[in-house]
């Protein structure tokens, strides 16, 4: 049945983080603690699938890694008689959108950018992590080494993301990230990505916290706010991150 099928699949998956994917934590955790033990600051780009929402403002997570968003809305109309005229690919505009995001930010030099791209084959996150590493960030890629060594690159530098990132983090999702050979479907079923990107990236997290604890200097960290009195401790948390940086 589907369900224990999926539960195995999974299971394969923490298999592949725990045995072969713990060194590349370990460094991408000591990127994490460098920066923030010199006054830095630790980014998390839309991960793969809307998964940034499940690292950010969690109970137990750490207050220190904030949201990188951007948005940027043009308003150029063209009569229908110029339609024809030449214009540039959507897909340049997108990638001078990125570059004019990250160099217009608050980023800086020394701080830590997590990416995703599960095929590592998509143009934004590969150009955000060469504009985020030509201003001085350090960059954590996380995404699929299998699936992208078979992904045709978009991006005109003809690179995927691990090639151009500071750590690889690889989720071991199979090819096209499906896993599930079910009769009557003529195409495998259910990602793996969401469940891999979500354990590895709270392993780096964890670590991330852990090693700045033995070090002296607990992180800030957040409780439920579903708990008696957790609002409060939340503003708390909150306004001591907001004082120490981390």
């Amino acid at each position: 049945m589907v369900p224990q099928q999926y539960l195995a699949k999974v299971r394969e998956i923490l298999n592949h983080l725990e045995q072969s994917q713990l060194p590349a934590i370990e460094r991408a955790a000591e990127l994490i603690v460098q920066a923030l033990t010199n006054q830095s600051l630790v980014y998390c780009a839309e991960l793969g699938h809307g998964l940034q929402a499940d690292f950010i403002n969690r109970a137990g997570g750490m207050a220190a890694i904030q949201a990188f968003t951007f948005n940027v809305k043009i308003a150029s109309n063209v009569p229908r008689c110029r339609q024809n005229r030449p214009r540039r690919e959507k897909w340049e505009q997108d990638l001078e959108t990125v570059r004019f995001a990250v160099q217009s930010s608050n980023l800086s030099s020394g701080d830590v950018m997590l990416v995703s791209s599960v095929s590592g084959r998509n143009r934004a996150p590969v150009e955000l992590a060469l504009a985020c590493r030509a201003k001085g960030l350090r960059v954590i890629g996380f995404t699929a080494l299998a699936y992208s060594r078979t992904a045709v690159p978009l991006h005109p530098s003809g690179r995927r993301l691990a090639e151009v990132v500071d750590v690889v983090i690889d989720l071991g999702a199979p090819t096209c990230d499906a896993a599930l050979d079910v009769p009557g479907y003529d195409t495998k079923l259910i990602p793996l990505s969401g469940v891999a990107l979500n354990v590895a990236g709270w392993m780096l997290l964890g670590r991330s916290m852990e090693l700045m604890a033995a070090r002296g200097q607990p992180l800030t960290v957040f409780s439920s706010v579903n708990l008696e009195g957790g609002e409060e401790r939340y503003r708390e948390s909150r306004d001591q991150y907001e004082q120490r940086g981390f």
